[in-house]
């Protein structure tokens, strides 16, 4: 399926299959898998980290994880992550064990940018928890804006040709040339320019927010493309 998506116009799509494919995969890392019945409740109280997770009802009521999916997600992130932060370093680390046919350090970047919303130079649990909840259980609003977020490198409320080359440029790579052979160097380019013919309604060279929920809203692989992974946890 992402080989045909690759190839076709709508090469936006691939990029937010990606972002959620490459989600599941951290989520497929960290154990998420495991549903034992073994409390981690008194675990969230007593251990011992450099950084405190926020209590489970707080999250229950602020994401669209029930308390028994919190506790999973929490066993798995603490296994991985005992200090109780992701620093860009072991995104980078989990993303290349999924992605070895090709280089996912930009990607891994970009996405741990994206996660880490106050911009603080790590991901707590409560950032992880609430991305996730975006991705997987969010709105079609919702998951629009997380990815015009992602595409907007510079956070300027633009998403410029630039921006977009270097998403596309950093997919391109992670997903590894060896994948896709077929592609001209100049792939990506194209398809920022296919992108931009599409969604820069005003034609002032870059794209707002508003123009890049309406032109996706209008596009049915994006639109299914947002509930592929629905209800994966």
């Amino acid at each position: 399926m992402l080989t045909l998506e690759w190839e076709s116009e709508g090469l936006q799509t691939v990029g937010i299959v990606v972002i959620i494919f490459a989600s599941l995969k951290l989520l497929h890392l960290l154990g998420l898998i495991d549903f034992s019945e073994d409390t981690v409740e008194d675990e969230m109280e007593m251990a011992t980290v450099r950084h405190r997770p926020e209590a489970l009802e707080l999250l229950e009521a602020q994401s669209k994880f029930t308390k028994k999916e919190l506790q999973i997600l929490y066993r798995g992130f603490k296994n991985e992550c005992p200090s109780g932060v992701v620093n860009e370093e072991t995104f980078k680390d989990i993303y290349s064990q999924f992605f070895p046919q090709g280089d996912s350090t930009t990607y891994a970047h970009f996405l741990f940018n994206a996660f880490d919303t106050d911009h603080n130079g790590s991901v707590s649990f409560e950032d992880f928890v609430m991305g996730l909840s975006i991705l997987l259980r969010g709105t079609v609003q919702e998951k629009l804006n997380w990815a015009f977020n992602l595409y907007d490198i510079n956070k300027d409320g633009y998403i410029t040709k630039e921006e977009m080359l270097d998403i596309m440029k950093a997919i391109y790579d992670m997903m590894g040339k060896c994948t896709y052979p077929i592609l001209k160097e100049d792939a990506p380019r194209q398809h920022v320019e296919t992108f931009f013919q599409k969604m820069d309604k005003n034609k002032d060279g870059v794209v707002t927010i508003d123009e890049f929920i309406e032109s996706c809203q209008k596009d049915e692989n994006i639109m299914r493309s947002m509930q592929l992974f629905e209800n994966v946890i």
